[in-house]
């Protein structure tokens, strides 16, 4: 194999530029077949788009810039270290490691690429690096859902460190077939091209993902990248996280502070600090005697298309049954695709932005507004509760420093019944929940408990004799909803019977839906999620408008009887102003702002666009004649929250 490489990719007449020219070559090769392949797996998505000829000649003018780039540096020492025959001892093999170390990344990249495609239906990229903090929960799961592809790769991989290695070590020591003087002579070309290259631009801005974004699909436009660059971007972007939505446009600051306000639904003689842009003072609508605890159950994964009575299968039988005994809302958004997302808009009321979610931010883990800190200044005890490890996503550090004054997680379960790849299951979850409340309640001081379940997340594994299976393979996505589901109608039962449950407003919200996948440039009916209030005096009723989650927080507090003076920018939805419904998106750098029917979409770089949305099949229609005013107001609400969050204006007010 290392002769038939060094016959056809030996490039020896190119003297030290020789292994340079191979690594080129190759990686375009490489990353051309896998490009081929994933075009032939999503064939009919390509062809959807008329994609075939964009991607392919696209995707070769993409590796140019990736291998361009890891090619810069060694093009420019490579001349210069082979003048000596001492610099070249040490020279050669250094160029060998690197150049071996690239080209295996590269192929370790794309064979990563088709499961990380099943999981968020995109190339890898932010959330594989996020990930590899986190070695132990995404082994287990890989290794359990994804266990031949992680074979597959690990015998790719093997023989490929082997060929490449002996491949790039045969350059060491070859004679060179270019005289040295003819090297540093071409030495200005080549650096020339390789600037080119990178650049891939005459503009003022060089090329980077946006330039190959053709279509409405949002996987085909990642196609043309490979997956090197992809990650690779995504990480040169962490540096902009506090200006992440300026992507999306320009706009006065103080017209944004202005179009926010107006989005909110709140009048203006409520805002009460000009610094804080968004601080205003909420009155409750229902007055209460005494405090509520408040219970918040945030289920994992759990889209609208899990529940029969919002168009999607049987599998949640206990939630459909307590939906009648509370406010259901019938068209309800998450913010993102991530747990954190989810997490931030419940707890928090916080806005999505390109960037990572707040609770993984450095600028937010102190003196962030939550509601767990504004009831911890009212006297409630507030608890995370979790069957898993809280280190994960940075939960821990974030609720410590925002107000939450005990966490419950893994290590608190001395006996769980059954533990996944994620924890203690939900019912052992529920179980601890219903212990700390019978302990809280005894210590007469309201309570907030945030409850998270793990139980519906990949690989899926579901416990033995609990439920009637769904899908005939056990360990499937659908079982595992219907046993999270399970669990679900088993803690109501019990808390029922408790006495502090006609004391209580129950939020049963999930953080998002499954993989998010579509032909669209927002899959929007993969945002669509389940969410009910259960509370004392509340009517059970049908919420039939628009709905976000950002909505949810101040929604709660007013239903507590909680007077408060907060940032969010959410409806209280007990004032019945259906005009007003609107959700705002995030789905990976992509932002949506939907009213009504009507969809703003933004992406970075380029044009706002204008969108009809069908509830009946899903579809985005383009408009003839966008509203200027919707997408005004999209922009003014994707500025906004990255200032917030810069200029520390999201924060506690104390009273």
């Amino acid at each position: 194999m290392n002769r038939l490489l060094q016959r056809y990719f030996g490039f020896r007449f190119l003297g030290p530029y020789a292994p340079l020219a191979s690594l080129f070559v190759m990686g375009l090769l490489v990353l051309s077949i896998s490009r081929v392949a994933l075009v032939a797996w999503h064939f009919e998505r390509v062809g959807a788009v008329d994609g075939f000829g964009f991607v392919l000649l696209q995707g070769v003018r993409a590796d140019i810039i990736i291998l361009s780039f890891i090619l810069f540096f060694p093009t420019l020492l490579a001349p210069l270290f082979s003048l000596t025959n001492v610099t070249k001892r040490y020279w050669e093999p250094l160029l060998a490691v690197w150049l071996s170390a690239m080209l295996l990344l590269l192929i370790f990249m794309e064979l990563s690429t088709p499961s990380f495609i099943n999981e968020y239906d995109t190339r890898p990229d932010r959330i594989f690096v996020e990930y590899l903090k986190y070695p132990a929960e995404v082994f287990s799961t890989l290794f359990k859902a994804y266990t031949l592809q992680l074979i597959i790769t690990a015998v790719v991989m093997f023989f490929a460190v082997r060929v490449t290695w002996r491949h790039f070590a045969g350059f060491i020591g070859a004679p060179s077939g270019m005289k040295r003087v003819h090297a540093l002579l071409l030495l200005p070309v080549l650096i020339i091209l390789l600037i080119v290259g990178g650049r891939s631009s005459l503009q003022h801005r060089p090329a980077n993902p946006s330039l190959f974004a053709f279509s409405t699909d949002n996987l085909v436009n990642k196609l043309p990248l490979s997956s090197t660059y992809s990650v690779l971007f995504a990480i040169y972007n962490l540096k902009h996280e506090q200006s992440s939505s300026e992507v999306y446009g320009e706009m006065d600051p103080t017209e944004v502070v202005e179009r926010v306000r107006n989005t909110m639904a709140v009048d203006a003689d409520s805002f009460v600090d000009n610094k804080m842009p968004t601080l205003h003072r909420q009155v409750a609508t229902v007055k209460r005697e005494r405090p509520l605890n408040l219970v918040i159950v945030l289920e994992e994964s759990l889209g609208a298309g899990f529940v029969e009575s919002l168009g999607g299968i049987p599998v949640t039988p206990n939630l459909e049954r307590l939906s009648k005994e509370g406010l259901w809302f019938k068209r309800m958004y998450a913010t993102g695709t991530r747990s954190v997302r989810g997490i931030e808009s419940v707890l928090t009321g916080f806005a999505p932005t390109p960037a990572r979610s707040v609770v993984k931010l450095e600028g937010s883990q102190r003196n962030f507004f939550t509601i767990a800190d504004l009831l911890g200044e009212r006297g409630y005890h507030t608890e995370f509760i979790y069957g898993g490890e809280s280190h994960f996503d940075n939960m821990r550090g974030f609720f410590l420093g925002n107000g939450f004054q005990s966490i419950v997680d893994q290590r608190d379960y001395p006996n769980p019944k059954f533990v996944s790849s994620w924890g203690a299951s939900d019912e052992d979850l529920f179980d601890k929940a219903l212990e700390r409340f019978d302990q809280l309640h005894l210590e007469d001081a309201p309570f907030f408990s945030l409850i998270f379940t793990s139980s519906n997340h990949s690989p899926f594994e579901v416990p033995e004799n609990t439920i009637e299976l769904y899908d005939e393979g056990k360990n499937t996505v659908n079982n595992a909803v219907k046993y999270a589901d399970y669990a679900l109608g088993r803690f109501f039962d019990a808390v029922k019977e408790k006495s502090y449950y006609s004391d209580t407003i129950f939020l049963i919200v999930a953080d998002h839906d499954t993989r998010a996948h579509g032909a669209s440039l927002i899959p929007i009916n993969k945002f669509q999620i389940p969410a009910l209030i259960i509370a004392p005096g509340v009517e059970p009723s049908e919420y039939e408008a628009i709905a976000s989650q950002l909505d949810l927080p101040p929604t709660i507090l007013s239903l507590m009887g909680i007077d408060s003076i907060h940032p969010m920018i959410g409806h209280d939805l007990t004032i019945d102003n259906p005009k007003h419904g609107r959700a705002l998106m995030q789905f990976q750098s992509t932002f949506g702002y939907m009213r009504d029917d009507q969809v703003a979409i933004f992406q970075p770089e380029k044009a706002p666009q204008q969108f009809s949305y069908s509830i009946e099949d899903h579809s985005l229609s383009p408009v003839s004649e966008p509203n200027s005013e919707l997408i005004a107001n999209g922009l003014a609400n994707s500025l906004l929250p990255p200032k917030l969050y810069r200029e520390k204006l999201y924060q506690t007010h104390k009273e």
